[in-house]
């Protein structure tokens, strides 16, 4: 094994746990960000809905739980720590108890499957942000690739939609719409990352093994302005322009984008998208995110065993081959587009 590297790292967004977490966690979030003070107020009343708690801290505890007990059955020797971009446990602070145990060099994994910005760059300028504050005893934080196409994310996707899609009516299978969900973003950050490819490779790779073809791409939980151009088309548009046709009596929502079930597939999905299904008279199945399905969590130790044993088998899925470990300089680059001031 590579002696090089000496620890584990979750890297993820974070979430609050009370009610009086809400509104700093989203400050938090969208510092500097071209956002509408009053869609931060809209967002805060989704996180009041379930009491002020986002489950993704919880999720990442039984992640992370659940990576620990997979490494110890393997014989992978590696401390596991986690840090967040917005809430505690913040990067910053672990990065710290990284340093203070002696940690030299890590590999991290992010709680996101794609290339982009927000989900990739911006996640690699947090920890070189907390190394800088950490000091000289920082250590090293290298990532693993994305994996939107490993099997230890698609094939556990494609069990957990084949066995959703079971509940549906055997004579209405084939009218089935299969709509796989993903976190919109800027067209302008979508302009130098390769998102859309890969979320169309993943759900690919997933309907191929269903054995679906009456399926698409749609997005949701856009956050900027009107006025700013986001990847679409929403699901609830979707949704609205499906049943106004009369022709569809089932949908089946895949949210192939995320990897567990946060709240934006809590609000967006379970509550807006399930309401506006029911107003409609459509039939709407949810598909579970992976979680800590077992393929998944061994996919993680996995794609850790690729670098601490420099293997040259890197398992991918499709025709995009796998993704590089180092990311070039100019990876996922994204310059917010600010609003001329008569749309501000």
């Amino acid at each position: 094994m590579n002696p090089d590297y000496d620890a584990f790292l979750l890297v993820s967004f974070g979430g609050p746990e009370g009610p009086d977490e809400v509104l700093p966690f989203l400050e938090n979030v969208l510092r500097g960000k071209n956002v509408p003070r009053e869609r931060m107020l809209e967002v805060a009343e989704h996180y009041q809905h379930f009491g002020g708690v986002s489950p993704i801290n919880e999720q990442n505890r039984q992640l992370l739980a659940a990576v620990r007990d997979d490494f110890a059955q393997h014989g992978v020797d590696l401390p596991t720590y986690w840090g967040n971009r917005n809430w505690h446990p913040l990067l910053t602070d672990t990065v710290q108890q990284m340093a203070d145990a002696g940690v030299k060099r890590a590999l991290a994994f992010f709680t996101s499957a794609y290339s982009c910005y927000s989900g990739c760059r911006q996640y690699r300028e947090d920890i070189a942000r907390a190394r800088e504050q950490v000091g000289s005893g920082a250590p090293q934080i290298d990532k693993v690739r994305v994996f939107f196409n490993h099997p230890g994310f698609i094939e556990p996707m494609a069990e957990q939609t084949r066995s959703a899609m079971k509940s549906i009516d055997a004579n209405r299978w084939e009218a089935a719409r299969v709509l796989f969900t993903a976190h919109s973003i800027p067209d302008a950050m979508a302009e130098n990352c390769r998102y859309e490819a890969q979320l169309r490779e993943a759900c690919r790779l997933v309907a191929d093994r269903v054995g679906v073809s009456n399926c698409q791409l749609v997005y949701q939980s856009r956050s900027g302005p009107p006025s700013q151009p986001w990847l679409e088309p929403d699901v609830c548009d979707v949704i609205r322009e499906l049943s106004a046709n009369g022709d569809v009596e089932d949908v089946v929502i895949v949210p192939i984008g995320f990897i567990s079930d946060h709240m934006e597939v809590l609000f967006d999905l379970d509550t807006e998208a399930k309401e506006l299904c029911i107003e409609r008279g459509v039939n709407m199945i949810r598909v579970p995110t992976v979680g800590v399905h077992p393929r998944f969590v061994a996919m993680i130790r996995e794609l850790v065993l690729e670098r601490l044993e420099e293997r040259d088998e890197r398992p991918a899925l499709g025709s995009l081959g796998p993704s590089h470990d180092v990311c070039p300089a100019d990876c996922c680059l994204y310059t917010p587009r600010r609003p001329a001031a008569a749309e501000r």
